[in-house]
């Protein structure tokens, strides 16, 4: 893993922002401002659905370039977890003139015990963007799947912030900082993170640990997740759950791996040919 991973540090080529942005249906203004980077966000969200079916299928994730990602969600229109997403999203940005720091979290959603849950490990990347000119700072993370972000927010503690979904604030622990967001009338903390740059090789080997530990979610089980209609589509194994901005939630069940494979491809829009028998293996993972 050694050689490759030095291979992939190397000069990478550039992200074909074009083809990216073809991808994402954005047609609007590309100059790096504010209103672009909301623009930009709302159309990954919305084009990119966060999916985990190479780790599910038994393929590591270990490439993220510029070139790997292009090539997987760009051309081959898969999607892809959070290195994936939020490295496709950060090598567009820096194209366009944004300046960008990867920084990385540790995941405490949904666990009971919240901010006081064991330690966990760095298994979230998310983004820190600057706008030129402008002297703010803003948490931008498009790969949190069910949960994720859906605009950017000021790097600004204890300030609500309303997403078009749900609010979310960022809170300070000791020498760190945590995300949460309103659910109902609860704040429930998202992940931890550092205010500190991360350089590649962290990326990588995150990614190569959720994508092949044999008690990564990531392997166990399907989940896919997307902005549809504004709109949280999140399906894990057999189950999607649909969540309305100010309505009641909606729950399907589907009864059989062809019913989950045909909203992976005709909702979800994705390309699954190439990776292996994937209705086999959700198949396995119905229930997981």
């Amino acid at each position: 893993m050694v050689g490759m991973v030095t291979q992939t540090l190397r000069s990478q080529p550039a992200l074909d922002v074009a083809a990216y942005l073809a991808r994402i249906g954005h047609a609007g203004s590309v100059e790096p401002t504010l209103a672009t980077l909301h623009g930009l966000v709302t159309a990954h969200l919305t084009h990119i659905p966060f999916e985990n079916l190479d780790p599910l299928m038994g393929i590591p994730v270990a490439d993220l370039s510029a070139e790997a990602l292009g090539a997987k969600m760009v051309q081959r229109a898969r999607g892809g977890y959070c290195f994936e997403q939020n490295g496709l999203l950060a090598y567009a940005l820096e194209e366009l003139g944004y300046a960008v720091e990867s920084l990385t979290a540790r995941v405490v959603w949904m666990r009971p015990e919240g901010l006081d849950a064991p330690t966990t490990p760095l298994t979230h990347q998310l983004l820190v963007v600057r706008v030129p000119g402008d002297p703010r700072r803003f948490l931008v993370d498009v790969g949190f799947g069910g949960q994720t972000l859906t605009a950017p927010i000021e790097f600004v503690p204890g300030l609500v912030q309303q997403t078009p979904n749900e609010p979310y604030r960022i809170g300070v622990r000791g020498d760190e900082y945590f995300l949460e967001t309103l659910i109902g009338d609860v704040w429930q903390p998202v992940y931890i993170f550092a205010d500190s740059p991360r350089p590649a090789i962290d990326l990588q080997v995150g990614s190569w640990y959720v994508s092949t530990h044999p008690a990564s979610i990531f392997v166990v089980g399907l989940t896919a997740s997307m902005i549809i209609d504004g709109a949280r589509w999140n399906l894990r194994g057999r189950h999607l759950a649909i969540h309305r901005p100010g309505e009641p939630g909606e729950r399907v069940r589907f009864e059989n791996a062809s019913q989950v494979l045909a909203l992976l491809m005709n909702t979800y829009g994705l390309d699954v040919g190439g990776i292996g028998d994937v209705h086999q293996r959700i198949t396995e993972v119905l229930d997981s």
